[in-house]
């Protein structure tokens, strides 16, 4: 991973210090992890492992690699958790290095919470402890998918 003058402040970038509980998989490119602030079960982030801002940001082998990485990932996630939905989502307005949010959608979130509206439940739905009980599930599940496609699979790192 290489980082840029701009990465020092990133939350994102911050996320390479991360506990191993909380990473799904890190190659030398991507990286899925629980990020704190957003430790609602069943929600993984998906990023770049250098400080890429936006989606124009990344280059050539990160561009190559990113749809492979996105829906192993997504298939891992509604895969473990079993939720009917699963959301994958791109801003880059909060924070710009590059990131996308996967979210499991359980039949649990009324239809008010739903579509864009399920980030209005992070105030209320924040649980480090029931975040990571997902990991190993999710890593394993990731694991079976990026085998599957024929990708090169590091679980952590």
């Amino acid at each position: 991973m290489s980082a840029t003058p701009d990465s020092g402040n990133c939350l994102m970038c911050g996320m390479e210090q991360v506990a191993e509980t909380s990473v799904v998989f890190r190659d030398d490119l991507w990286a899925a992890e629980i990020v704190p602030a957003f430790a609602v079960p069943g929600w993984f982030f998906l990023r770049a492992r250098r400080h890429a801002e936006l989606i124009t940001g990344l280059n050539d082998a990160e561009l190559s690699t990113f749809a492979r990485r996105a829906r192993d990932l997504v298939a891992a996630v509604a895969e473990a958790t079993g939720a009917p939905a699963t959301y994958f989502l791109v801003f880059g307005e909060n924070y710009r290095h590059f990131h996308a949010l996967i979210t499991a959608r359980g039949v649990d979130v009324p239809t008010d919470r739903r579509s864009g509206d399920i980030l209005k439940l992070v105030p209320d739905h924040v649980d480090p402890v029931e975040a990571a009980r997902l990991v190993p599930e999710v890593r394993r599940a990731y694991h079976r998918a990026a085998s599957a496609g024929g990708a090169p699979v590091s679980i952590a790192g």
